[in-house]
């Protein structure tokens, strides 16, 4: 308080004129989809602490597959965090979504510049890095259409949220695949 007025800074007068999202409607998605990311790292976590035993060759194998899936997992548990905070703005909430967008195609780009010779056929090529770069720009569309006030943008969110999981889903299997097949 200042001379009997509140004193308010910036950022409170951003959140304060940010319209509110309607981000009620969607907290069975974000707990489904934080639960799903939540149980996939601690598996990915046990298979952390298995593959060291397994050899070198399958443990360089699970790297390339496995340090991306715990990013997109990670990814979609701190979206749904983000977005079940209470009293999201729609501001907060673009602000949220494109950073992870923003960040998520500045390491899929990294990813697929310094790793691009590690992947053994085209095709892992487009699941391992095309697919996840789509995912972060879909992302990253949704807070812009989020920002120009329409409910699509959350619909394109919760598209690239699921297309991350799938990502890291994929990534998963693979490296299960991967310890099978070599215990054979």
């Amino acid at each position: 308080m200042l001379h009997g007025h509140a004193v308010v800074c910036p950022l409170q007068l951003m959140a304060m004129s940010g319209q509110q999202v309607p981000l009620q409607q969607w907290s069975s998605f974000f707990s489904i989809t934080s639960a799903a990311s939540a149980t996939l790292l601690g598996l990915l976590f046990v298979v952390i602490t298995i593959a060291p035993g397994l050899g070198r060759k399958l443990a360089s194998k699970s790297r390339i597959y496995l340090t991306p899936a715990v990013i997109y997992l990670t990814s979609v548990l701190v979206m749904s965090a983000l977005l079940t905070i209470p009293n999201q703005t729609q501001l907060s909430s673009v602000i949220c979504i494109c950073t992870m967008g923003i960040f998520g195609l500045i390491y899929i780009g990294s990813l697929t510049i310094l790793r691009s010779e590690f992947y053994e056929k085209r095709s892992d090529r487009y699941r391992y890095a095309v697919v996840p770069f789509l995912a972060y720009l879909v992302l990253f569309i949704g807070g812009l259409l989020l920002r120009r006030g329409g409910q699509v943008g959350l619909d394109v969110v919760a598209a690239g949220m699921v297309m991350l999981l799938n990502a890291a889903i994929r990534n998963s299997w693979s490296i299960a695949i991967s310890i099978l097949s070599s215990q054979n």
